[in-house]
C-alpha cells in the first residue's frame, strides 16, 4: 500500500487537485494520504476534503492527518511539497516595502527582490522537511511544488541526499497557449522546451515535422493575439524563442518593462498581480470549507499536473515524459552546473531520469544567467550563513537593479530583513551584519 504525505495540506484547492488525480489511477486506489500542515484548522479541512473525494468515488484509499510533521513522514514512499511559509502576511511585505521605493512587482514568487525573500524564508524550512525524511523515509521522492522553485531544488540538491524533482506546469499550459494562438488542437504540438523554471524555451515547435515558428510570429502580428501576451510576444521578436511563464510573471524578471509608467501600461502588466490571487486563495479555502461543512459534492477534473503521472509510472512502470527541475549535472552545457534547470525528464520504474539537452542558443544562456546569478547568491546566503550574498543578490536582479540605486536597494533590504524578522535564516557572517547601523534615509 502507497503512503503519499502532503506537507502544506492546508493548501486545499491545489491538494485537491492532487488527491484526486492519483486516484484516477485503479492502481493507486488504495493509497494512504498523510496530510500535514502547521494550521489546525487547515489541516482539518483538508482532511474531510479528501475523505470526503474517496467516499464520492468509492475509493479503498485512508487519509491520515497529523500536525507533526516528521510523524506524517514515516515510511512515506511520496512527499508533495506545497508549503507556503509566511502565506499573506508575509507576501505583503515582500510587496509594499518595495513599493515605498518605487519599486513595483506582478507576481514576486520566482525572482526578484520579493522572490528572494520567499527563497530566504522558505528553504530553511524545505532543508528541515529533507532533514525528516533523511530520518524516517529516505528513500521517499520529493515532489516539490513550491516557489521559487529553482532556489529551493538547488539547495536541496546541494545540502541534502533526498531524491527530489521540482514540478511546475508552465510548460503544459504554454502549449495549451500557443495551440490556441495557432489555432490547432494541443495534442498535434510537438516541441523540445530547456531553460530554468519560468525561463525555459520552446527550442523547437512543430506540427507533423513542420516549424511552427514562423506562423507563430504571423499570429502575433493579429492585434487580438498580440494583446494577450505582449511581453512574452515582444521578448520572441528580440530572441525568436518563446518563453514558459506568462507575460505578468516574465515582466519582473528582466529589466525592460516594470521600470516606467508608460511602459507597464503599454505592456499591461498587472502591478500587484500575486496580492490579488493571494487574497483569492483566502476565499478559496473559505469556500470549500463550507462545502464541506455542508457536506457538499467536488467536481473532480483531472489536471495536468505531473505528480499524479510520476507516482503511477514509478509504481507501474508506465514510461512517461514530463518535465522537471533538476541539478544541472551537465544537462545544458552552457549553464553552470551549480544551478537548477528545467528540461524533459523519462519516468518509469528506474525513476526520474533527466534528458541531456546540449547547449542553448547563447543569447537565451545568456538570459537564464541573468537569473542563476541570483538564485546562486540566495542559496549560497542561506547554507554560509553568510548576509552579504542577501544584499548582493537583490544588487544583481534584472528589475530591482534597472529600478533602484545602490543605496536604495541597501536601505530597501534592510527593511525587509527587519520585517520579516525571525522568519529568515540566522545569519552569522558578512559585513553587513550590522546593517541596521548602515542604514540610511531617502
Amino acid at each position: 500500500m502507497l503512503k503519499v504525505t502532503i506537507i502544506g495540506a492546508g493548501s486545499v484547492v491545489f491538494a485537491r487537485r492532487l488527491i484526486s488525480d492519483i486516484l484516477s489511477y485503479p492502481e493507486l486506489d488504495d493509497t494512504i494520504f498523510s496530510l500535514t500542515d502547521i494550521n489546525p484548522e487547515r489541516l482539518e479541512t483538508a482532511k474531510k476534503m479528501a475523505e470526503s473525494i474517496i467516499e464520492e468515488n468509492g475509493n479503498l484509499a485512508h487519509v491520515q492527518a497529523n500536525s507533526d510533521r516528521k510523524s506524517a513522514l514515516v515510511d512515506a514512499d511520496y512527499v508533495i511539497n506545497l508549503i507556503q511559509v509566511g502565506m499573506h502576511a508575509s507576501t505583503l511585505i515582500d510587496f509594499e516595502i518595495p513599493k515605498k521605493y518605487g519599486l513595483q512587482q506582478t507576481i514576486a514568487d520566482t525572482l526578484g527582490v520579493g522572490g528572494v525573500f520567499r527563497a530566504l524564508r522558505t528553504i530553511p524550512v524545505v532543508l528541515d522537511i529533507c532533514k525528516d525524511m533523511e530520518e524516517v523515509c529516505p528513500s521517499a521522492l520529493l515532489l516539490n511544488y513550491t516557489n521559487p522553485m529553482a532556489m529551493l531544488i538547488l539547495a536541496i540538491q546541494k545540502a541534502t541526499s533526498i531524491k527530489s524533482v521540482g514540478l511546475c506546469h508552465s510548460v503544459q499550459n504554454t502549449a495549451e497557449e500557443l495551440a490556441s494562438y495557432l489555432r490547432i488542437p494541443v495534442e498535434e504540438l510537438d516541441y523540445k522546451v530547456a531553460g530554468i523554471n519560468h525561463m525555459a524555451w520552446f527550442l523547437e515547435l512543430k506540427r507533423n515535422g513542420k516549424d511552427l515558428y514562423p506562423d507563430l510570429f504571423l499570429a502575433m502580428e493579429k492585434d487580438e493575439v498580440y494583446a494577450k501576451d505582449k511581453v512574452r510576444f515582444e521578448m520572441m521578436s528580440r530572441l525568436n524563442y518563446f518563453i514558459t511563464e506568462s507575460s505578468e510573471h516574465l515582466s519582473e524578471y528582466t529589466p525592460y518593462f516594470i521600470k516606467r509608467d508608460n511602459l507597464i501600461k503599454d505592456y499591461d502588466i498587472p502591478i500587484d498581480e500575486y496580492i490579488r490571487r493571494s487574497e483569492n486563495n483566502l476565499k478559496q479555502f473559505a469556500e470549500t470549507k463550507k462545502m464541506i461543512e455542508k457536506h457538499e459534492t467536488f467536481e473532480l477534473q483531472k489536471s495536468h499536473e505531473y505528480g499524479a503521472p510520476i507516482i503511477h509510472s514509478i509504481e507501474t512502470g508506465v514510461t512517461r515524459e514530463i518535465w522537471g527541475n533538476v541539478l544541472n549535472t551537465n544537462l545544458i552545457t552552457n549553464l553552470p552546473e551549480n544551478s537548477c534547470v528545467e528540461v524533459p525528464c523519462l519516468v518509469n520504474k528506474q525513476g526520474i531520469q533527466p534528458i541531456h539537452v546540449g547547449e542553448l542558443p547563447p543569447h537565451l544562456a545568456a538570459m537564464n544567467m541573468t537569473n542563476i546569478n541570483v538564485q546562486q547568491l540566495v542559496v549560497e546566503a542561506v547554507l554560509t550563513e553568510n548576509i552579504d550574498y542577501v544584499y548582493q543578490a537583490v544588487m544583481m536582479d534584472p528589475h530591482t537593479a534597472s529600478v533602484l540605486s545602490l543605496d536604495e536597494i541597501w536601505s530597501m533590504t534592510n527593511e525587509l530583513i527587519e520585517a520579516h524578522g525571525d522568519r529568515l535564516p540566522k545569519f552569522t557572517k558578512g559585513k553587513n551584519l550590522n546593517y541596521k547601523r548602515r542604514a540610511k534615509t531617502h
